[in-house]
């Protein structure tokens, strides 16, 4: 069993603190980038304070955001729609 996070001694909310590391885990952005993005929101924060808490809280995220497995209970919704582009039909299917 792991302990909950702590955010003690820190600065920031928790709020702006998962921000900054679910930018860096999600998309391909550098800690610079990520400092630069936060500066443009009058957030100051260095890229060697994002890479602690990337370092401390990014396994925690991480876990809390793998997906879940499917259960019977869940409930999917497809459509099918047929269009004619250049005058060839064409199906196109959207999952909800």
């Amino acid at each position: 069993m792991t302990k909950p996070l702590s955010y003690k001694r820190h600065r920031l909310s928790p709020q702006i603190i998962a921000h900054a590391v679910r930018l860096y885990f999600r998309f391909p952005l550098s800690l610079r980038l990520v400092e630069e993005i936060l500066l443009d929101r009058s957030i100051v924060a260095s890229y060697e304070t994002i890479r602690r808490w990337c370092n401390k809280l990014g396994p925690e995220y991480a876990r809390g955001l793998r997906r879940k497995q499917p259960c019977s209970t869940d409930i999917w919704h497809l459509d099918e729609v047929v269009i004619r582009i250049s005058g060839k039909k064409a199906l196109v299917v959207a999952d909800c």
